[in-house]
């Protein structure tokens, strides 16, 4: 699944989805510098992604001790109350956690991307080893549809958007851009995301409080993205660094190549 390129406005959409968690949202924008390395703090995701799916126990073990290490030394201030919080609160990883978990499914089951609802439940409970290695408690995230869709009815009423997810959904629209990209920006980022958002949930939209279009207008489009991403040869897509799946391939085997039609029903 992660091989699959509809896993970039999976990504996008998940950050809208974390941005509507106040506390976190907020430790974000007091600890980041995203705004002055957008890209740079982008590719530290994906590579921590493609480090703990393609990467060796070793590998996934070290970058989750990393990120654990940097976890414990960040914090954030609640201006209303005055309260410093730690950033590696469990409430607080096991929203980003499954906001991520939950797009991923989401996009790509809804683009077109052949996955069983088994195969959907195997996915959330593969998910609880990278929970683990950012130092949640694996028994406390959900581990199938039925507990994820129960989780985010449990967390609702603690989601807003405020200024700093406002901000959020500013930056994701229109992200610093050198100039001379500045047509690209308009042409193909804002599409992603806008399709990114679109996705969300309608509670999600209500609290931006930005329409999208009608469901089926938005399953068209992921469809149709989906079709033409898809339709870029493997080999070209996975020269895009950070190049993890090539050197899993290298490591283990032609036979380890991801392709939709192994993943098991």
């Amino acid at each position: 699944m992660h091989g699959d390129p509809m896993m970039w406005v999976a990504g996008i959409r998940a950050f809208y989805l974390q941005a509507l968690h106040p506390r976190v949202v907020r430790g974000v924008m007091q600890n980041s510098e995203f705004r002055q390395d957008a890209w740079g703090r982008l590719m530290r995701t994906v590579d921590f992604v493609a480090t703990t799916t393609y990467g060796t126990a070793e590998a996934a073990e070290k970058a989750g001790a990393r990120v654990r290490r940097i976890h414990r030394l960040l914090s954030a201030t609640d201006p209303d109350t005055g309260e410093r919080y730690g950033v590696d609160e469990p409430g607080l990883l096991l929203w980003v956690h499954c906001a991520e978990i939950d797009s991923c499914l989401h996009v790509l089951r809804r683009s077109g991307y052949p996955l069983s609802d088994a195969a959907a439940d195997r996915y959330i409970g593969e998910h609880r080893v990278s929970a683990r290695l950012v130092g949640l408690d694996p028994d406390t995230v959900p581990g199938d549809r039925a507990a994820l869709e129960a989780y985010f009815e449990k967390v609702r009423s603690e989601l807003a958007a405020g200024a700093e997810a406002r901000e959020v959904d500013d930056f994701l629209l229109r992200p610093p851009t050198p100039a001379l990209l500045l047509p690209a920006r308009a042409l193909l980022w804002r599409r992603v995301a806008h399709l990114a958002y679109a996705s969300l949930p309608p509670y999600a939209h209500e609290l931006y409080g930005r329409p999208a279009p009608e469901p089926a207008t938005v399953t068209r489009r992921l469809r149709v993205a989906g079709a033409v991403l898809r339709s870029v040869p493997a080999g070209l897509r996975w020269q895009l660094p950070p190049k993890h799946i090539l050197r899993a391939v290298a490591r283990l085997g032609p036979d380890a190549r991801p392709a939709p039609c192994k993943v098991r029903p």
